[in-house]
């Protein structure tokens, strides 16, 4: 699968410690839910609207 777009791209995580520490617990909580394995990507906009 492939997932193109200008308007994001992966979170840099890498000292965020906490939010991937979330994210895991986040697909955990959705393996008990839907019995499949999940995985959640972090995404940042690299495009800013300004008002």
């Amino acid at each position: 699968m492939e997932i193109s777009t200008d308007k994001y791209k992966v979170a840099p995580l890498d000292k965020g410690a906490e939010a991937v520490a979330i994210i895991k617990e986040a697909e955990e909580s959705l393996k008990r839910m839907t019995g499949e394995k999940i995985t959640l990507i972090a995404y940042e906009e690299t495009e800013k609207e300004y008002r």
